[in-house]
């Protein structure tokens, strides 16, 4: 796998956020990207304006990545129209903060579904199609909080403990069969997540593009190098 190769890619929670990103930075390669969100108003204007802008077909579509067949007949829908599936990038995730004692159990219900389940489906989709091709990447958008605890963080500090662990098991898994799979750890991004939480406080965050490029670049390392924990930080944070 190349980059002068087309590559047929998926990408969850694609957008907005470090999701559009990397859609963005997957179609400006000529790749044939297709994306998914929950919101069909959110989907349909993203593709919208994807498509303008963009030299390789972009496709959105409606898919709760908590729900296994959605994600199942979405990657079905992918491998009947261009052949394969060479890259999935689960990016889909939710985030709220709250002390363990007051958070909703529905609530954690909902995030654990999808920034853990979510992923999972995802590879339990993509990983047959990959198996048969004898290639792919699946990148899992994680987070510094794979390891980093933090207070008014149980919710989501389990989702993605749960993900960095899920990832470098399925790395053992699938290498042998061609198939690489990277954990991508960024710390603070200055996106819309968390009910705006990182717009706050200044512009010294990661941008959603500083992400996307991780995924460009790993799509160019050589078949031989595996890559399976990549930790991301903004250069300059705030001194305390």
């Amino acid at each position: 796998m190349t980059t002068a190769t087309r590559l047929v890619a998926l990408v969850t929670g694609g957008s907005r956020g470090i999701g559009r990103a990397v859609v963005e930075a997957l179609a400006r390669r000529g790749d044939a990207v297709w994306f998914c969100g929950r919101s069909p108003e959110g989907v349909a204007a993203a593709e919208r304006e994807l498509t303008e802008r963009s030299p390789g077909p972009v496709h959105g579509r409606v898919c709760d990545v908590r729900r296994f067949e959605e994600v199942e007949r979405l990657v079905a829908e992918i491998v009947d129209r261009d052949g394969r599936l060479d890259v999935l990038v689960n990016n889909a995730g939710l985030g709220f903060f709250a002390p363990v004692d007051e958070i909703d159990p529905e609530r954690f219900r909902e995030l654990i579904e999808t920034n853990l389940f979510g992923p999972f489906h995802g590879i339990r989709a993509a990983a047959p199609v990959m198996r048969r091709q004898g290639s792919g990447w699946i990148f899992n958008v994680a987070s510094l909080a794979s390891v980093n605890p933090f207070a008014g963080g149980a919710a989501y500090n389990a989702s993605k403990f749960g993900l960095l662990g899920m990832s470098e098991a399925a790395m053992l898994d699938l290498r042998h069969a061609g198939i690489r799979v990277a954990a991508i750890c960024p710390g603070s991004v200055e996106t819309d997540f968390g009910a705006g939480r990182m717009r706050e406080g200044g512009s010294w965050r990661l941008q959603p593009e500083d992400v996307a490029r991780v995924v460009t670049d790993l799509l160019a390392f050589p078949d031989r190098a595996l890559p399976s924990r990549i930790e991301l930080r903004p250069s300059r944070p705030p001194k305390k």
